[in-house]
């Protein structure tokens, strides 16, 4: 027997359908660039940009109640993760420490908090609150700082830290319903204006966060959807319920904005507050996703404007929307999951619109940036204008600012493009078939197509190297029953409709061509009110088919011409079970013929004296076969057996236009009613409703019944390739593949054992993996083990190249990130990696070449603009590669370089961050945006804190809130404003007195030196009793804030030291407290050294930062920080890269100390090359080349 070969290479997997509600909020788009959902017990990774789904995790028995943490490329289990049987609530990477990049922290319900290792799978620790928990959000400013949303309110845990659990219960805080605050049942004055839709809304919140818990009446947290801090600004938070979003200042505890919807607007599921702008995504009832943005120009009220919407979908019982979410990347691009199974990828587009702002639309305009990434724009420079969202927007003008007259800042509008739509299969059932088999006559036209019936009445064709729709056909009224193939282009399809009072139903059996997609009645008129079709067989060479009704005999169809060949009498019997014989090489029937005829004339002799039944049946059949094997007409003869309810077996001869009734066969007594027959070479296989397999070797006249003991034989399929005797099996409670040749079951699965899905239907889609459609929803290609359908994502035949650089080996993916970077051994930038000297594999050259080509033409030109500097080269790498840290350590990086080199050219003596260079700090064209909080430029800073007390000052609605704002004024050094909210203090107030003392003390502070020594006494005296806010309040009276500052740091107030010393000292003080800061970040038991580089590099310190970045071994980054300060640097690395032009270039620049590096790179090469000439030759000093 010749061995049968894999014949087409296809790889295991799950094509998805509809989602379950639990799948509702699982869904992530990391930074990587990939799109992470879940759909019932999988887990399908999109690529966005091209719109397919490139790998199907699937590990998880029920619809997820463990955490699992996959290597996505290669589709294994990293490890797992379970504590209880109930599903998890929340979980989220702790991205905001340098201890270790694998920790994971995860709401067990119903009240614990469990930290993880997720590279082990160990519990670190574990915690539980009194109520029960339902999500929570980490303070993007502060690690330490995070809030739970519980049932009966909010909880702020200040001590969050990876080493140990937080010690406190945390801070609880209840949230009166927006409805039944004080402030919405009190009656308006009559005098007053009636406020419209925003304002009263705004009014409804005036008292919001409480510290007592609300009356039963104020219904409380129910109806709060979600709670997330905002990355745009510190301490500000956002509650969203259905009909308005609530902005908090955390300070304050009160609300200090709000987006509500009109009475006939469609109400919130879910908002993405963005970190580049302030701007909010949110998604609404209807599917659409609305872009709001804060224009920073208002300083009474926080409005956010609608910018941008996108279309609704069309909802309906089974059709809603689940989730969004945003490319925290690029923040310009939004993924809608729709419960259908669609995922609808939304990108933000911008156009530039000649006029100048829209007064009828009462928005303030918004323009473009003037830079682009990073630095200002050259003027013959190329640019992606839709790069990201900060580069769609330029950064908004300061309240009262007028745009300089001398810019070309074009207005934009935004508008939302459906660029990618991935659509899933609709709900089960299905009916699955597999187009005919590979051989070696259809290999170059050949396409593994499978097409699935589903119960809408469409049938789906989906490539199965791709895993992608091919053609989506609506061809009937009604649920598809059932498919046959009839060529490799063409097939015929049945369907039913529901039957009427009398049992007969209108029958559709269709004739339909892929490539033009014609569909017409294969049966002509006929149809209507008959008995329901019970299948249809095609037989082996195409030529005829079968129809079989449930009450009415059978029908004979000549496929090639449509036209009925026999109509079956009355008294024909009822079929339970029909197959075809599988016809034979023509080429080898005249051959045959001769000894066929022998055999038979041998055989009539010895037939009567047999006893056994089943070699009887084994002789009819071989004779009817032989006999068919005569055909020498354009219609060869073949010919089928089917089953009637007694178990007898008939069998029929087709030739042309003639029809012959041959042999029968009496029933074999070990079955029951058969329900299902396969037929393959000299195997023969029945099966029955009893669960028993009967195997007939035609060749050999044996019989073996095997009873399975799984009830009913749904289906049984020969697998296709010559000479494989594979069987899968079907039952109603799962699968098997047999053997046929050694009779023995290969593989098995069974519901509750070892899945957790029904399965509708079978097929072989290869010789070696098989297709199942399942209740889930779902369609696997499974290995023929049946086992799990993930997969290497690497091996997977794509039909658009994917750009993932995490799809490379580390070495291959440092290699195309240092290729991108710098290529300074050639005057002009390639995108070409076999046109430099690069010892590595082919293969792996060749990966890193597919990579490079899959980048858009606008990224490629960009990258190759001899224009682009090399700071807006490592930002826009950075956000190519997805790179977090990497991109915000150049924005703030690139920012403070141009800075600093605009007040005074760059050297290496004064990058040591002297005192001097910040106070020669000029400003900037563009300010860093304030979602780097203290990193910013003193004089930005100042500024936005003055414009959050003066809102806050608007919208205070209470003593507290009063006194808070004073004290805030008081810091910044906003005397006359503060006295005046001190004065406000009513007599009935127990602060009446304190506050009247604390107004005149504030206005008659003079500069004599007694009273500033007494002061000074009071405030020390009072931070060592345990007043630290109060003496620093003093401290700041009397313009000693440096000392307070220290006080701060002393007593761990880290964060409101930096603060106030960016809004009150000068930049020499300043810069002493927030080193200071830094030396702080970088102890053991903080350790938080890449948030100390960011302070470092606001303060010019550039040397540390580069010793630091050593010290950390991001060699990488520092190579090129430092040729970003002094042109060189780069070289050790690009040789530890193999790419040894590069390294000989920066050597050679690096005066004596690089000899010895060339020495090294050109060993055993002769001699050392003589210099490379550069741009510039530097005397390599104190600066570390590693």
């Amino acid at each position: 027997m010749i061995p049968y070969t894999v014949n087409i290479k296809l790889a295991a997997r799950t094509l998805t359908g509809t989602l379950n509600l639990q799948n509702k909020t699982a869904v992530d788009w990391g930074w990587q660039g990939l799109i992470a959902q879940g759909c019932h017990s999988s887990i399908l990774i999109i690529d966005p940009k091209t719109s397919q789904t490139i790998q199907v995790l699937e590990r998880h028995k029920a619809n997820v109640v463990k955490i699992i943490v996959w290597d996505v490329v290669s589709g294994t289990v990293h490890c797992e993760i379970q504590e209880h049987s109930k599903p998890i609530q929340d979980m989220e990477w702790l991205w905001n420490q340098d201890a270790s990049h694998d920790l994971l922290l995860a709401i067990h319900p119903p009240n614990y908090i469990v930290l993880w290792n997720g590279d082990t799978g160990t519990k670190l620790w574990k915690k539980s609150y009194a109520e029960n928990i339902l999500s929570f959000s980490f303070d993007p400013f502060d690690p330490s700082n995070m809030a739970l949303l519980t049932s009966e309110g909010i909880v702020f845990i200040t001590d969050f830290s990876h080493s140990k659990p937080p010690g406190s219960a945390g801070k609880k805080v209840y949230i009166a319903s927006p409805h039944a605050s004080p402030a919405h049942t009190k009656p308006a004055p009559a005098t007053a204006p009636v406020p419209t839709g925003a304002k009263k809304a705004l009014n409804k919140v005036k008292v919001l966060i409480t510290n007592e818990k609300p009356t039963a009446e104020a219904v409380t947290l129910n109806d709060c959807l979600q709670l997330s801090y905002l990355p745009s600004k510190r301490n500000h938070m956002l509650l969203l319920y259905p009909r308005e979003i609530l902005i908090l200042d955390l300070e304050l505890s009160q609300t200090v904005g709000v987006v509500a919807i009109e009475r006939s607007g469609v109400p919130f599921i879910q908002v993405i507050p963005c970190a580049q702008r302030d701007a909010l995504y949110c998604l609404h009832e209807n599917g659409c996703i609305t872009l709001r943005v804060y224009p920073e120009q208002n300083v009474y009220e926080l409005m956010y404007d609608l910018r941008s919407q996108c279309d609704a979908i069309r909802v309906t019982k089974t059709v809603r929307p689940y989730r969004m979410v945003i490319c925290p990347v690029n923040e310009n691009s939004a993924a809608l999951m729709v419960s259908d199974g669609r995922a609808m990828l939304w990108e933000l587009k911008a156009h530039a619109s000649k006029a100048v702002g829209n007064p009828s639309s009462g928005l303030s305009p918004l323009y473009t940036p003037l830079s682009f990434c990073g630095s200002p724009l050259g003027p013959n420079q190329k640019r992606i204008q839709d790069l990201s969202l900060n580069s769609m927007i330029g950064q908004t003008l300061m309240a009262g600012e007028a745009p300089p007259p001398s810019s070309n800042q074009q207005d934009i509008q935004l508008k939302f493009l459906l660029t990618g739509l991935l659509s899933g299969l609709p709900l089960p059932p299905f009916a699955l078939r597999m187009c005919p088999p590979l051989t070696t006559k259809n290999i170059n036209h050949y396409q593994p197509l499978l097409a699935v019936g589903t119960s809408n009445g469409s049938v789906l064709v989906f490539n199965l190297t791709s895993g992608l729709l091919h053609k989506d056909l609506s061809v009937h009224s009604c649920e598809v029953r059932g498919i046959e193939w009839v060529s490799l282009t063409s097939f015929l399809s049945f369907a039913t409709s529901a039957p009427n009072n009398m049992g007969l139903v209108r029958n559709e059996l269709q004739h339909v061509n892929l490539p033009t997609g014609r569909c017409f009645a294969f049966r002509g008129e006929r149809g209507n009110d008959e008995p329901p079709i019970e299948m249809i067989k095609v037989s082996h060479l195409k030529q005829y088919l079968v129809v079989v009704f449930r009450d009415k005999p059978l029908e004979l169809w000549d496929t090639r011409t449509g036209t009925l060949l026999r109509e079956m009498a009355k008294n024909f019997p009822t079929v339970t079970a029909l197959e075809w014989s599988p016809s034979h090489n023509l080429k080898s029937l005249k051959k045959k013929q001769m000894a066929a005829r022998e055999a038979i004339a041998r055989q009539t002799v010895s037939d009567a004296e047999q006893t056994s039944v089943e070699s009887s049946v084994i002789s009819l059949l071989q004779d009817a076969e032989s006999k068919s094997e005569t055909s020498q007409a354009i219609s060869a003869r073949e010919h089928f057996v089917f089953t009637d309810t007694d178990g007898q077996v008939y069998h029929i001869t087709v030739e042309g236009n003639t029809v012959k009734d041959g042999a029968r066969i009496p029933p074999d007594g070990s079955m029951g009613s058969i329900a299902c027959i396969a037929w393959k070479g000299d195997t023969l296989v029945l099966g029955d409703v009893d669960g028993n397999l009967n195997f007939w070797d035609l060749k050999a006249r044996l019989s073996r019944g095997i009873p399975t003991h799984r009830g009913w034989v749904k289906k049984i399929r020969f697998a296709p390739g010559k000479g494989n005797q594979k069987l899968l099996v079907m039952y109603t409670d799962g699968a098997e593949v047999w053997d046929t040749k050694e009779v023995q079951m290969v593989s098995s699965m069974r519901i509750g054992r070892n899945v957790n899905y029904r399965i509708l239907d079978i097929d072989w889609c290869t010789s070696d993996k098989v297709v199942l459609a399942s209740d889930d929803g779902c369609v696997r290609v499974l290995e023929m083990a049946m086992k799990s359908a993930s997969y290497r994502m690497d091996e997977q035949d794509l039909t658009d190249p994917v750009w993932c650089p995490y799809l490379l080996v580390p070495r291959a993916a440092l290699t195309l990130k240092a290729f991108l970077l710098l290529q300074p051994w050639s005057g002009t930038f390639t995108m070409d990696i076999t046109q430099v000297d690069y010892n590595e594999k082919d293969e792996i050259k060749g990966l890193i070449q597919e990579q490079l080509n899959s980048l858009s033409n606008d990224m490629k030109s960009v990258l190759q603009d001899p224009e682009l500097s090399l700071l807006q080269r490592c930002l826009l790498v950075s956000r190519l590669f997805g790179d977090e840290s990497d991109l915000h350590f150049w924005t703030v990086a690139s920012h403070y370089l141009q800075s600093f080199a605009q007040a005074r050219q760059l050297g290496v003596s004064t990058a040591e961050g002297q005192a001097k260079s910040e106070g020669a700090q000029m400003s900037p064209p563009n300010h860093l945006d304030i979602c780097h909080d203290v990193l910013c430029e003193s004089s930005y800073f100042q500024k936005f804190q003055l414009d959050r007390v003066h809102l806050q000052e608007v919208k205070r609605s209470s003593y507290d809130h009063t006194k808070k704002c004073a004290d805030q004024l008081l810091l910044l050094g906003q005397t006359d404003r503060a006295v005046q909210l001190l004065l406000e203090t009513s007599a009935d107030n127990t602060s009446y007195y304190c506050d009247s003392l604390k107004a005149c003390l504030v206005t008659t502070i003079t500069s004599s030196g007694p009273s500033q020594s007494t002061i000074k006494l009071v405030a020390t005296n009072m931070i060592a009793n345990g007043k630290l806010a109060e003496g620093v309040q003093l401290l700041c009276l009397i313009d000693k804030a440096a000392d307070a500052c220290r006080y701060l740091q002393t007593y761990g107030e880290w964060n409101r030291a930096a603060w106030l010393a960016k809004v009150r000292l000068n930049p020499a003080e300043s810069s002493d407290v927030l080193k200071r800061w830094a030396e702080h970040l970088c102890s053991p038991q903080v350790n938080q050294k890449s948030k100390a580089i960011m302070v470092l590099l606001s303060l010019g310190c550039f040397y540390k930062v580069g010793e630091m970045l050593q010290s950390m071994r991001h060699f990488d980054r520092a190579a090129l920080f430092i040729e970003a300060c002094l042109k060189y640097g780069y070289a050790r690395m690009l040789r530890s890269l193999g790419l040894r032009e590069g390294a000989a270039l920066w050597a050679s620049r690096a005066g004596s100390a690089g000899e010895q590096l060339m020495e090294e790179l050109f060993q055993g090469e002769g001699s050392v090359p003589e210099a490379i000439p550069g741009e510039e030759g530097v005397e390599l000093s104190r600066v570390s080349t590693e």
